[in-house]
């Protein structure tokens, strides 16, 4: 066997040996990482199961906290506050987010505008939740001199969901071929008619994936709501006045040294772990039935 064969097998041998040493170091930090979640997951579900049951879900939370280990109530109103603000906060931010995103793809571009535009986006991508209640807390609670609002939360939510919704859509649109977009301007369409029967059903599914993302971290978040919306136990649709959510119920309820408050609390972020993978299903599914071409 000749010298120049030996030294190939040689570093053959070697990569091989490398690429079995980094995915074995691989596979081990990805089991470090899963350990702790898998038991974070197993303790949520083994404490939130016991506190499950219909009346949990159909029933409003009481006053009753120190006195009293029965009788404490479910988390209706947490629920159904949850999912009012943040279908509000969605139907402001998903329209616009998108709109912010057509312009910058199709119309904007490398514009000086454009630039400033995605530079306060990234800015806006990083800045802590509790930054988007406090300026809402500011301007429209002490600056108006008015009380706590669900819509104040929903647009504290709004705010916080605004940049993912863009950054995402923009993302999504700039996967749309330009090949597309000349063959219907070739044909004498209008831009503004590409952008609606040719750019958006082409990107629709990433759009609604994006959409979905935004909403599922806008449900968890606890901090813009105890700024804004503040809590309630009553099951309330009214917009105007305190409404109760399943983030702010978690943070009363967890603090309290009454026990039955506690496994409430812990059958209320299961409640809204289960809620937020639901979303994250919906997108991974609708992702995966509609690509961008």
């Amino acid at each position: 066997m000749s010298e120049d064969r030996l030294a190939r097998l040689a570093l053959s041998g070697r990569r091989k040996f490398k690429d079995r040493a980094v995915r074995g170091a691989m596979l081990g930090a990805t089991v470090v990482a899963l350990v702790p979640l898998v038991l974070i997951l197993y303790y949520l579900v083994h404490k939130g199961l016991s506190a499950w049951s219909a009346s949990f879900f159909t029933t409003d939370p009481t006053g009753q906290s120190f006195f009293a280990n029965k009788g404490v109530g479910g988390i209706r109103s947490a629920l159904l506050g949850t999912i009012v603000m943040v279908a509000l906060a969605s139907a402001i931010a998903v329209p616009v987010g998108i709109g912010v995103a057509l312009w910058l793809v199709e119309y904007g571009k490398d514009s000086w505008l454009a630039k400033v535009v995605r530079f306060f986006v990234d800015v806006l991508t990083g800045v802590p939740s509790i930054l988007f209640g406090l300026f809402i807390y500011i301007v429209l609670i002490v600056g108006t001199g008015t009380s706590f609002a669900g819509y104040k939360g929903s647009l504290a939510l709004a705010l916080l969901m605004l940049p993912i919704v863009t950054r995402s859509a923009e993302v999504v649109l700039l996967l749309v071929p330009d090949a597309l977009r000349e063959s219907a301007l070739a044909l004498g369409a209008p831009r503004w008619r590409m952008v609606a029967r040719v750019v958006l059903p082409t990107a629709r599914a990433g759009l609604v994936t994006g959409s979905l993302l935004a909403v599922a971290r806008a449900a968890g978040e606890t901090a813009p709501l105890l700024f804004t919306a503040a809590f309630t136990y009553k099951t309330s649709f009214n917009l105007g006045g305190f409404m109760n959510s399943l983030p702010v119920q978690i943070f009363n309820d967890v603090t309290s040294p009454t026990e039955a408050l506690v496994n409430r609390a812990w059958g209320a972020a299961l409640a809204l772990v289960v809620l937020v993978l639901l979303l994250n299903l919906s997108a991974r599914l609708i992702s995966r039935t509609g690509r961008v071409a």
